[in-house]
């Protein structure tokens, strides 16, 4: 069974703070011209993470990733017959 992550962006005020963010979940992606990092956390643990990262004095804000919530089974999707044809040939 997988676990529920969620992504956390933490924009922060100097690069040094890395090392310190890491503990916090599975960083992903650091901007250093933006300052913000993308961690991912379980999601039964995100609120707690979140107030944990606020209430350190380098972090300007935490903002969530809405990506788990947002719907990725789409209806009516009609399918290119062209590539439909592609594929049976094997290209």
């Amino acid at each position: 069974m997988r676990t529920k992550r969620q992504g956390l962006i933490v924009w922060f005020q100097h690069m040094k703070n890395i090392k310190q963010i890491k503990r916090y979940g599975h960083l992903i992606y650091v901007s250093k011209d933006l300052r913000y990092a993308v961690l991912y956390v379980n999601q039964d643990e995100i609120e707690h993470k979140q107030e944990k990262l606020n209430k350190l004095p380098f972090v300007s804000k935490v903002d969530l990733s809405y990506k788990p919530f947002i719907r990725t089974e789409y209806e009516n999707a009609k399918i290119d017959k062209a590539k439909e044809y592609d594929y049976k040939m094997g290209i």
